[in-house]
């Protein structure tokens, strides 16, 4: 029983000390749990919206981006080992501004319209293929902005292109029905951007190539 006493009254002491320890820590170091958990939150949102068709391929690119943006200036906070209050309310103010942009747009940007009348899915919007092109050139852009094979201006226009694209699917469902030729036209358009992207790909310019 003293056994168990004494285990219990240094495991006790141990804990306290850790917990003891942790405030002087904690004021001083650069942890920041509640901005990375929100940040999963929102990155975990804008797969929802992707997976349902609230958000596009070319907005989620975006919003990404941002995302990327606040998390670099995360960084540069926590660079001198510590983040001040000010440093953590930008940091959750922007978060919030990100995390309402992506509620705005599940709530406003329905794409999927429902099947037309019968239930005939053959000759509704239903674009899926489509939409996952858009979202892998996308990824693309990005892969090559990353990389440095995409300039930012290149990535802009190439972005702006992909808008268009889906203005014209937006366009062609709003009847209910996107025929065959629609789809065409919309996969002739994905097919000639990814070409594009993938020669930028291709031509490496990071050590002055190309």
């Amino acid at each position: 029983m003293k056994s168990k006493l004494l285990t219990a009254s240094l495991l006790a002491s141990a804990l306290f000390a850790g917990l003891g320890m942790a405030p002087a820590m904690a004021q001083g170091n650069n942890h920041t749990p509640g901005i990375d958990q929100s940040q999963q939150a929102i990155s975990a949102r804008i797969q929802q919206g992707l997976a349902s068709g609230h958000i596009t391929p070319s907005e989620a690119q975006a919003l990404y981006q941002r995302d990327r943006e606040i998390e670099a200036r995360e960084m540069r906070y926590k660079a001198n080992g510590s983040t001040n209050p000010q440093e953590r309310q930008q940091l959750r103010a922007d978060l919030g501004a990100l995390s309402a942009d992506v509620e705005r747009m599940m709530t406003n940007n329905v794409y999927s319209a429902p099947p037309v009348a019968g239930g005939n899915t053959n000759t509704n919007t239903n674009t899926n293929g489509i939409d996952r092109l858009e979202y892998k050139i996308s990824q693309r852009i990005d892969e090559g902005v990353r990389t440095g094979r995409i300039t930012q201006r290149e990535a802009r226009r190439l972005y702006s292109r992909e808008r268009v694209i889906e203005r014209h699917e937006q366009a062609f469902k709003a009847d209910g029905v996107v025929t065959q030729q629609e789809r065409r036209q919309l996969r002739n358009e994905l097919t000639a951007l990814r070409d594009e992207v993938e020669r930028m790909m291709r031509n490496d310019r990071r050590n002055g190539r190309g």
